[in-house]
């Protein structure tokens, strides 16, 4: 017979399938829940569900929304001719803390065979057709400095070339395998100053 009832090891398996969360953490979570009179389990269970059942990704950026347009589309006092290309909505909250003005693309990841995430994964199709139809003239690729964030922006790169007069990188101010998420205000600022030309 089990030492824990089912109910407990099946949120502890859950707990454990996010990222940065391993047994002893999934453990401490599961019993916290259990125990604590403030921990709603029943309020973070419909926090949850809303985020699937509630929730769009914007028809232009991919961003995360309530509406068919997030609010940073829909802001006519933005530059939508320029194209800030990022991993995750995390990085357009992280600039957006920047005097960044123009607009976002989300790709929701980047390539990695080994992780499963080939260009069909991403956002990738959504942005090609973007640049093709609405008359943009600079994509700044924003992914991390990484390999895999590396590889995606050579990848973008070669398909924008000569849909998109101007193509940059940001400059390696970002340290190599940081996550720009974590990057102060004062590191992402200079990174957008000194962005580069792709060949």
């Amino acid at each position: 017979m089990p030492l824990l009832p089912p109910q407990i090891t099946k949120a502890i398996e859950e707990f454990s399938k996010l990222p940065g969360i391993g047994p002893k953490s999934a453990e401490r979570l599961t019993f916290h829940l259990l125990r604590s009179s403030k921990a709603s389990p029943e309020g973070l269970g419909k926090a949850l569900s809303q985020l699937k059942t509630e929730l769009k990704y914007c028809h232009n950026c991919a961003m995360v929304t309530l509406q068919e347009e997030c609010s940073i589309c829909t802001d006519a006092n933005r530059d939508h001719a320029m194209i800030l290309v990022v991993e995750s909505p995390l990085d357009v909250v992280a600039f957006e803390r920047t005097s960044y003005r123009g607009v976002y693309h989300v790709l929701h990841g980047v390539l990695s065979p080994i992780d499963g995430m080939g260009p069909e994964q991403l956002k990738l199709a959504e942005l090609i057709r973007r640049c093709q139809s609405k008359g943009v003239s600079e994509v700044i690729l924003a992914m991390n400095p990484d390999v895999e964030g590396e590889a995606t922006a050579s990848y973008i790169a070669d398909k924008l070339s000569g849909v998109v007069p101007v193509i940059t990188r940001l400059a390696h101010g970002l340290p190599m395998g940081a996550d720009i998420e974590f990057a102060d205000q004062v590191t992402l600022k200079e990174a957008l100053a000194g962005r580069r030309s792709l060949p």
